[in-house]
């Protein structure tokens, strides 16, 4: 949680080593805990809301194009219906 409070605190902007961009709006947020990496894609909405696409333990040296195409599918679903997620 205190990665998320970071990244609300900030706005949404934060540069590696916390968050990565990925593709197009999409960015990662990297969390490790010991020697586990959990990265959760996110982007910035109306008005700075930071919606949440999608995590998942990390374990290869690469994102896998699996969980960024989950991300993805994510991202245009919340494009695509942006009335559902308006505060």
């Amino acid at each position: 949680m205190k990665y998320i409070e970071y990244l609300k605190l900030h706005e949404g902007v934060l540069d590696e080593p916390y968050s990565k961009q990925i593709k197009g709006k999409i960015r990662e947020l990297r969390v490790d805990f010991s020697k586990n990496r959990h990265r959760i894609f996110y982007f910035t909405f109306i008005n700075k809301n930071i919606i949440l696409l999608h995590a998942f333990l990390k374990k290869t040296p690469k994102t896998p194009l699996g969980e960024i195409k989950k991300a993805e599918q994510n991202y245009n679903d919340v494009i695509n219906n942006p009335k559902i997620y308006e505060n």
